[in-house]
């Protein structure tokens, strides 16, 4: 089977960005043969402030939206985040995403584009001391997206030459990882027969 990447898209805000990036990550994401890529919009989720009785490390969903949000994620092997910054953090909305689950994350990739004033780069340091607590490996590499220079009136998204080679770079190393990490996520057939015997 082929690996498999979520590009999620961090925010739902009316007149977001977020979404043009998304989008433009997820093109030039499709052309490549190393993964299959898949766009996840936190807004077809609805998912409320969370209100879940048990910590998500127990693995026991008492919400369906909770169960439908586990398994989306559950379908991936690694990640890219979309992510705003907000007050030198990521958005409310996607860390509450991230908060609802717990194993369905762990032993996947994870990298950042990220946006905002000074490139989103402080809610990408945000998320990185997060995803790290999911047993989530986050790439080194990253895309920036200033919006004075990458958006046209801070809106009309118009991504300098550069960002793709960026993404690219990005892209090259969180399907690198999530197929280091593959073995720790699939248990071995020897393992399982153990456990069977």
């Amino acid at each position: 089977m082929p690996l498999k990447i979520g590009i999620i898209i961090g925010s739902t805000r009316p007149g977001r960005n977020g979404e043009a990036v998304g989008r433009w990550v997820h093109e030039i994401a499709s052309k490549r043969a190393d993964a299959d890529y898949e766009l996840v919009d936190l807004l077809d989720y609805n998912l409320p402030h969370l209100d879940e009785g048990m910590p998500a490390s127990m693995g026991q969903y008492a919400n369906e939206h909770t169960r439908q949000w586990a398994e989306k994620v559950a379908e991936f092997d690694g990640f890219i985040f979309v992510t705003p910054e907000y007050n030198h953090g990521t958005s409310g909305v996607l860390k509450n995403a991230i908060d609802f689950i717990y194993g369905e994350w762990n032993n996947k990739s994870a990298g950042f584009v990220s946006y905002g004033a000074v490139g989103g780069t402080r809610a990408v340091e945000h998320l990185r001391l997060v995803v790290g607590e999911l047993q989530i490996a986050d790439v080194r590499a990253q895309v920036a997206l200033s919006l004075a220079t990458d958006f046209e009136n801070y809106h009309v998204f118009t991504p300098q030459a550069q960002r793709a080679v960026q993404l690219g770079t990005v892209l090259d190393q969180t399907v690198a990882w999530a197929g280091a990490l593959k073995p720790l996520r699939e248990p071995s057939r020897e393992l399982s027969a153990a456990t069977a015997a």
